[in-house]
C-alpha cells in the first residue's frame, strides 16, 4: 500500500527506504532461521507506514528495526509452534513416536509414585543404601566408605531393602504391574 500523500512518500523515501540493505543484513545475521527476510522487510515497511499515518515518528530507523525484530521473533515462534515445516519432505516423516502417550505417561507416574512410597517405607539405613546405589548410581565401594560399612554389609542390606520394596509393592497389588 503506497503512501497517499507526497509528504508521506518523501518521508518514506528519505527516512525509511535508505535503511533497506542494513535492515536485511541485520535480520539475516540476527535471525538466520528466518526463511524469508524480504517478506519481513516488506511487512515492516507496511507497519511503519501505518504508524506514520496515525502519528508522527521521530526516529524512523529505530522504530523500523524494532518492528522488524518483533516480526522476526514472531515468525520464529510461529515456525517453532507449527507442526508442519514447509521445507521438509512430509513423506519422510515418521508417524511413530518413541514418546509415551498420555496413558503410558500416567501409568509411569503411578509406578514412580508406588516406588517412591516403597523406598520411603524402608528403615533409614536401607533407604540410604538404595538411594545411593540405585538412584545416585554410586559404586558399592563408595557407598560402603561413605556410610562406614563393609562392602559385604552394603550388598546384604541392599538385597534386604529390595526384598522389602518388593513386599511393599506386592502387599499393595502393584508388583505384577512393575514387571511388565
Amino acid at each position: 500500500m503506497p503512501p497517499q500523500d507526497p509528504e508521506t512518500a518523501r518521508w518514506f523515501a528519505e527516512e525509511v527506504q535508505p535503511h533497506d540493505a542494513q535492515l536485511k543484513g541485520y535480520l539475516r545475521s540476527s535471525f538466520p532461521a528466518v526463511h524469508d527476510v524480504d517478506d519481513l522487510v516488506q511487512e515492516s515497511y507496511l507497519r511503519i507506514w501505518q504508524v506514520r499515518v496515525a502519528q508522527p515518528i521521530v526516529l524512523a530507523k529505530g522504530l523500523l528495526f524494532q518492528i522488524a525484530r518483533r516480526l522476526a521473533i514472531d515468525a520464529l515462534r510461529h515456525d517453532r509452534a507449527s507442526p508442519i515445516d514447509a521445507g521438509r519432505d512430509l513423506a519422510a516423516l515418521s508417524v511413530f513416536s518413541d514418546e509415551p502417550d498420555a496413558a503410558e505417561a500416567a501409568a509411569l507416574q503411578e509406578r514412580k509414585r508406588h516406588l517412591v512410597d516403597a523406598v520411603a517405607s524402608l528403615p533409614q539405613r536401607y533407604r540410604e543404601i538404595v538411594l545411593l546405589r540405585k538412584f545416585e548410581y554410586l559404586p558399592q565401594r563408595e557407598v560402603a566408605a561413605r556410610l562406614g560399612l563393609s562392602e559385604r554389609t552394603v550388598e546384604n542390606l541392599l538385597a534386604r531393602a529390595i526384598r522389602k520394596c518388593e513386599d511393599h509393592l506386592r502387599r499393595r497389588g502393584v508388583l505384577d504391574r512393575f514387571q511388565r
